[in-house]
């Protein structure tokens, strides 16, 4: 006979489910009718843990509402509950689940970088550390290694140009003029001096200042007793700048050399968490992040799932110090402390200069929540504004703006950004670079239809119940009735009718503030020069803008630095260097001999040969 029982969800399924499972330590999935995964959790016991939500009371809000989608559940053993720890935060990042505390927004953090090579360069660098060099970091943001960066030229010297620029130059550049640089290009100082200088560096980005000013300080005084005042001058500028470096940084801490500062301050349902980074006794700079919390959902919670995902694909430091404690505090020291390879120490001072530093990240974590909800209650009122002005049924929660950039068609590229009640959501931007091979030069008609149907075919295959927050309740258009014309065609043939759309022309004179807007089938209209709609308008369209000659810029610089070696197989950018290094341009390799291939640095017969056949027996 065939089973007419409804099929098990919520408290009942999660009953079901307790007759197969033991008391080892694991990771469990809940998961919706679409099997989208509602809440990733760990479990030192996962019939224990489980059991909990086969309760039929006795739950937050948030858990109730869970436990109620909930129509199937997955379950992975693990060793350890440390293991299931790493296993639980690892999972929450690449699934989001709607129910988890989710760090959003999570970048990698830059790092200063003395490169390998007889004259080190010092520069940025961001993401996995393959070059060879010395690493320093990580600094909160690239203006907090800007900055840094700047401030150590003025004190070392140390260049800042490429390998290739530091072997093609013939005389000294700008940054000798202005005393950023000592030239070892041209050979204006030698290559111990040099040495001396860049040793300097990395002691004083290992937290050795002291020492350094006092060498300076001597070698000062002894360049005075000399008489050699230009050089005593020169130090003194040094010695200045080195003082700066460190009055700049406003957190100098004398008990703390390595640390992250993690404080969280939490508010109407809201979260923000400031991290700062103290490395080599030095303030290395600060962000704040706001992950995704309910009302219902404690500060240990919040903080644990931050620290999970936050150090799950970063170097934690050998100390941490906390705002709040952690419910499962020694786990997570545990878990970090496998994954560096040493102890990690999680701390919640309680006084002495510690207790300072987590009370001064603490007071920013709080002005920044503070900012950030004025500007989301503001946002709010715009968008509200914003649906009355445009007829719309209710605020968009998602705006997406397209707009084109090319050079008379060249290197063409579109571009998406996407606004919503939080403001600019930075993530969801989307870049396309236009691949129609029959669209005439400058068709922007043809690259907004290829643009847009590119997006709503992804939307269609990736959401096409729409229940994943990805689609758009308004599209703003760069362009008049025309446009606006051609975009509703474009929707009509992929099925989506129901989207507003605005078309923003410049209007009278191409001037701000005359804007024209466009709606389909409707008369055109303008809004009054000092509305705050059309100042949120201009600014969606600004940053547009930005982001499509931005994008469009880097794909035409990618293009002019292109060179016909990049097609040569076998050739990467090693091999490249070494040939331009040795023959100076790419017609000049393509002239060259076998044998003249054959001897540059790195090229082996093999590949010289390859290339010369490249060149020669083509067409």
């Amino acid at each position: 006979m065939p089973n007419d029982q409804p099929p098990l969800h919520g408290h009942a399924l999660i009953q079901d489910y307790l007759k197969t499972l033991d008391g080892s330590p694991g990771v469990y999935r809940m998961l919706d009718q679409q099997s989208r995964v509602l809440y990733v959790g760990k479990a030192r016991n996962l019939k224990a843990r489980v059991s909990n939500y086969a309760r039929p009371s006795g739950h937050s809000g948030r858990i109730a509402r869970m436990i109620s989608e909930t129509t199937a559940m997955m379950f992975l053993t693990t060793r350890t509950e440390t293991e299931a720890l790493l296993l639980e935060q690892n999972l929450i990042k690449q699934l989001k689940p709607r129910y988890n505390v989710l760090l959003r927004d999570d970048k990698s953090f830059p790092n200063i970088l003395v490169t390998d090579h007889a004259y080190p360069m010092i520069k940025k660098h961001r993401g996995a550390k393959k070059e060879k060099g010395t690493y320093f970091g990580p600094f909160a943001s690239a203006g907090a290694v800007n900055r840094t960066l700047a401030q150590l030229q003025r004190v070392f010297l140390l260049r800042n140009c490429t390998d290739s620029q530091f072997e093609g130059r013939t005389r000294p550049c700008l940054q000798f003029q202005i005393k950023r640089c000592t030239a070892p290009c041209v050979g204006k100082i030698s290559a111990e001096d040099y040495g001396r200088q860049v040793a300097d560096a990395q002691r004083y980005l290992s937290g050795k200042s002291t020492q350094i000013q006092e060498t300076l300080a001597a070698q000062m005084q002894a360049a005075s007793d000399a008489m050699e005042f230009e050089r005593a001058a020169a130090l003194r500028d040094r010695i200045r700048a080195l003082t700066q470096v460190q009055t700049a940084q406003g957190i100098n801490p004398h008990t703390v050399t390595e640390a992250d500062i993690v404080a969280l301050h939490m508010e109407g349902g809201q979260a923000c968490v400031q991290v700062f980074f103290i490395r080599a006794g030095q303030n290395w700079g600060n962000r704040d992040f706001y992950p995704r919390a309910g009302a219902d959902i404690e500060a240990p919670e919040v903080l644990e799932a931050f620290l999970g995902q936050f150090y799950d694909d970063k170097e934690p430091p050998r100390q941490i110090l906390l705002s709040h404690p952690l419910e499962h505090g020694d786990l997570m020291e545990q878990a970090l402390s496998q994954k560096l390879g040493r102890k990690v120490a999680l701390l919640v001072p309680q006084r002495g200069e510690k207790a300072e530093l987590v009370d001064g990240a603490l007071r920013n974590a709080r002005e920044s929540l503070a900012r950030k909800m004025a500007e989301s209650a503001t946002q709010t009122k715009l968008l509200a504004a914003l649906a009355q002005a445009f007829g719309l049924p209710q605020p968009p929660q998602r705006i997406e703006v397209y707009d084109n950039s090319h050079i008379q068609g060249a290197h063409a590229v579109g571009a998406m950004i996407v606004a919503g009640p939080e403001g600019f959501m930075k993530n969801a931007y989307r870049k396309f670079n236009i691949r129609g091979d029959d669209l005439t030069p400058g068709d922007d008609f043809g690259m907004m239809k290829e643009v847009l149907g590119r997006r709503f075919k992804r939307l269609l295959k990736e959401d096409p119940d729409r229940s994943l927050g990805l689609w758009p309740d308004l599209l703003l258009i760069d362009g008049g009735a025309g446009q606006v014309s051609a975009v509703a065609q474009i929707m009509a043939e992929y099925g989506v009718q129901d989207i507003a759309m605005v078309g923003v022309a410049k209007g009278i004179d191409r001037d701000h503030g005359k804007e024209e807007f466009h709606r389909p089938h409707q008369r055109p209209f303008a809004l009054r020069m000092n509305d705050p709609v059309l100042y949120f308008i201009q600014r969606l369209r600004d940053e547009a803008h930005r982001f499509a000659i931005g994008t469009h810029r880097a794909k035409r610089a990618k293009a002019v630095g292109a060179t016909p070696l990049d097609e040569v197989p076998g050739v990467g950018a090693g091999r490249k260097r070494a040939l331009l290094a040795h023959f100076g341009s790419a017609k000049a390799v393509s002239r060259a001999g076998l044998a003249d291939l054959k001897a540059v640095d790195g090229i082996s017969d093999a590949i010289a040969e390859t290339i010369y056949a490249f060149f020669h027996e083509k067409g």
